[in-house]
């Protein structure tokens, strides 16, 4: 019998990462979950994490340590207030929101080339999502596109071994709703994911942050009840 496959699958804890790591299961190939603890205000996400890569059959879960809050400069790894209650026209004329984390993709996919190497996969799975409003240039196709060009330079597995990496963006061109579609499609639990900027310590989404905002749309949008715990449902 043909062994599956390895993938690398960037996994926060949230609604897109788990859709993900599904979707690479679904497509044939035994899922090597990476998540980070990066210095995020909160680690509920790792828990999240943690919960649906058991639940989902990764074959592996890492978590790597590196600390983003040395250099601040988002709401999310400095002591800065989190948007709260804002409409999309809020968020799109905001332009490049202060819950971007500097480099992170960037970083991550880093990461999860130099575990894909290790493991010899050929493959990488990330969540970014270029419909549903998020701002963040590092969710960009073009984005994507140079890092792949760029890995396939900078390695020995394409270098020498000619083992070419893909980075897959399987959610890429969906909207909120046609994520969750998906996700439920292949037997994703998404009351185990958190997508909050800003949880309570027992993993509670504060239901008023531009994701809060955009999950909880996406889910209205698909006429489906968003399963994870909320302080506050608008």
């Amino acid at each position: 019998m043909t062994q599956a496959r390895k993938a690398v699958v960037l996994l926060s804890g949230g609604l897109d990462s788990a859709t993900c790591l599904a979707i690479a299961k679904n497509e044939g190939f035994t899922p090597l979950a990476l998540s980070f603890r990066y210095g995020q205000r909160h680690s509920v996400e790792l828990e999240a994490a943690r919960r649906v890569a058991k639940a989902m059959g990764a074959a592996r879960h890492s978590i790597a340590e590196i600390d983003l809050r040395a250099f601040g400069g988002s709401a999310l790894t400095d002591d800065i207030a989190v948007p709260k209650d804002r409409v999309e026209a809020e968020m799109e004329a905001d332009g490049i929101p202060i819950t971007y984390v500097p480099a992170r993709n960037t970083i991550f996919l880093s990461y999860a080339l130099a575990l894909a190497e290790v493991e010899q996969a050929q493959d990488i799975y990330i969540g970014v999502n270029a419909v549903d409003y998020s701002g963040y240039p590092d969710c960009r196709p073009d984005f994507i596109a140079a890092f792949q060009a760029m890995a396939n330079l900078a390695t020995k597995a394409a270098v020498a071994d000619g083992r070419k990496l893909t980075v897959h963006t399987p959610l890429i061109d969906l909207t909120k709703a046609e994520i969750i579609r998906t996700g439920l499609k292949l037997g994703v639990d998404y009351g185990l994911t958190i997508t909050c900027y800003d949880p309570t310590p027992e993993g509670h989404a504060c239901g008023r942050c531009d994701s809060c905002h955009l999950r909880l749309k996406g889910f209205a949008e698909a006429g489906i009840a968003d399963p994870a715990p909320y302080v506050y449902r608008p």
